[in-house]
């Protein structure tokens, strides 16, 4: 069952990279004032997790073809300017949400947890 699994995430890899990417996307730019929901955790946490996940989908899509340190950290810099741009759309584009250069600070944590611990967490992938 397990390698059923990892076979599909590996065939899925670029897709479910772009899926995560839009669904930042999503998350960022939308309106969620309506729905009343009170979160107990803080916003900065969440953008440490999401571009955590957004920024290791992306290292594990390119793992079989890019394994080099140097496109790791190409990755995690691409996905620190996608933060940035999405701090400058979401002051643009929406009247309900703002730009903070501390989400780039807590997106930047993210980035770099995931850089760190993908190695050892993808050798564990691979024994499955």
């Amino acid at each position: 069952m397990l390698k059923a699994i990892k076979n599909l995430l590996e065939r899925s890899a670029y897709l479910i990279s772009f899926f995560i990417t839009g669904l930042v996307v999503y998350l960022s730019l939308a309106s969620f004032s309506d729905l009343n929901i009170e979160l107990k955790v803080s916003d900065k946490f969440l953008h440490s997790f999401a571009y955590l996940v957004l920024t290791f989908s992306w290292l594990f899509a390119i793992k079989k073809s890019h394994s080099k340190y140097s496109k790791k950290l190409l990755i995690g810099f691409a996905v620190f300017l996608f933060g940035i741009l999405i701090e400058v759309l979401q002051s643009s584009l929406t009247s309900y949400r703002h730009s903070d250069y501390i989400d780039i600070i807590a997106n930047t944590l993210g980035i770099s947890l995931a850089i760190i611990v993908f190695n050892p967490v993808f050798r564990i992938f691979k024994t499955i």
